[in-house]
């Protein structure tokens, strides 16, 4: 790491780490906060993301179904985080393998630790959400997360749930720490820095929520407390506080979509913070981030409402049963199902369940996946557009 690109930074500090060829340069972050020009330009910013959230937030107050959009929103979610760390799994693959019909007939599946790690996500989220009842965002539950993110995956060398006992890096893949782009806190500082977090997190800032919420998602990724992980974590990380912080009633807004699709400039927005004290350019790219997915997630979300309703009106005028209509509310829930797997969800006999998957092939909401005539997958392939599509239509 070059400390003279450090030089003029606000955030922080660069500290000369060891001595002789094994010596190196790290970088402190700042106690949060830092003094942030509020601007008319930022404030604008600020005034379209607090707009467009309140938004969401009303529509997941007055939504009568909350479990068609939460289940959905958390996978999507779970694939794009996990995508931006280089796993190639989709949606479809995930909710294959949770119907463990990994892979899909005719299709060709990705690894399946890939799909391992993006439910792994899926799991540390929801433990997540219910853990809040209990207790609120802070370290012990920052490492529990951890946990369950990397237990029984590619990471697990990575000390699942324990911060690191030894100096990571940023940089190019095989990069040494002294070619890297960024180093974090030396082990000593790290919990230093990890402490006044904690205490920042608890504490009552003047900064409206949502420039908090940027500001603490910087500080975590640059003090990188894991040996792996820490990018899913730091985005994880943000929904939790979103519900804790009561700025939304459901977890419905995720950003790995808007930071995968500008990654490159949400890298750079974040080492501009450490090198240059480039608060204002990231809180700004963030708050762009929660009026953009904000609106994207009402668009999904009603578009999912008005799917159900047109579902919902046509079955009942083809008089069909009560198990049936329960089926289709489920496919928003498990868009790739299994007639046994139905037959779970819906308590039924195995004659019961394959009688409401054909009624609903009859009507096209269902389609089997492949031409195998034992053993049938079928997917809801209307849902899983509106969970994967890039854009929808408002």
């Amino acid at each position: 790491m070059d400390p003279r690109r450090f030089h003029n930074s606000t955030a922080g500090q660069v500290i000369r780490v060891g001595e002789g060829e094994a010596a190196y340069w790290a970088f402190i972050p700042n106690p949060l906060p830092p003094k942030l020009p509020l601007d008319w330009p930022l404030m604008k910013v600020l005034s379209e993301a607090d707009r467009a959230l309140g938004q969401l937030a009303g529509l997941g107050r007055t939504v009568p179904n909350p479990h068609l959009l939460i289940g959905p929103f958390v996978r999507r979610e779970a694939v794009l985080s996990s995508r931006i760390e280089g796993t190639r799994a989709d949606i479809a693959d995930l909710y294959a393998y949770e119907a463990r019909q990994l892979p899909l007939p005719g299709m060709e599946a990705p690894p399946e630790a890939d799909v391992r790690e993006v439910l792994n996500y899926v799991n540390a989220l929801e433990y997540g959400l219910e853990r809040l009842n209990t207790l609120p965002v802070s370290l012990r539950l920052i490492r529990e997360l951890h946990e369950r993110l990397l237990t029984g995956v590619r990471g697990e060398y990575a000390t699942p749930g324990e911060f690191r006992c030894t100096q990571n890096w940023i940089g190019p893949p095989g990069c040494t720490l002294k070619e890297a782009v960024f180093v974090p806190p030396p082990v000593p500082q790290m919990h230093e820095t990890l402490s006044a977090l904690e205490k920042y997190l608890h504490s009552d800032d003047p900064y409206p929520p949502l420039i908090r919420l940027a500001l603490v998602h910087y500080q975590f990724e640059a003090i990188h407390p894991f040996v792996d992980g820490n990018g899913r974590i730091g985005r994880l990380l943000i929904t939790l506080l979103l519900v804790q912080w009561q700025l939304l009633p459901l977890p419905l807004l995720y950003l790995s979509a808007y930071f995968y699709r500008y990654r490159q400039e949400y890298y750079d927005l974040l080492l501009g913070v450490s090198e240059r004290g480039a608060w204002r350019d990231w809180v700004i790219f963030f708050l762009r981030g929660v009026a953009e997915q904000s609106r994207d997630a009402i668009a999904r979300a009603k578009r999912l409402q008005d799917l159900r309703e047109e579902w919902r009106r046509r079955m009942l005028q083809d008089r069909a049963s009560a198990l049936t209509l329960q089926l289709l509310d489920a496919l928003f829930a498990t868009p790739i199902i299994t007639i046994p797997q139905a037959q779970r969800r819906l308590k039924a006999t195995y004659p019961g369940a394959k009688y409401a998957c054909d009624k609903l092939v009859q009507a096209g909401i269902l389609q089997p996946v492949g031409d195998v005539s034992y053993g049938k997958t079928y997917q809801a392939k209307a849902v899983l557009e509106v969970i994967t599509g890039e854009h929808i239509p408002e």
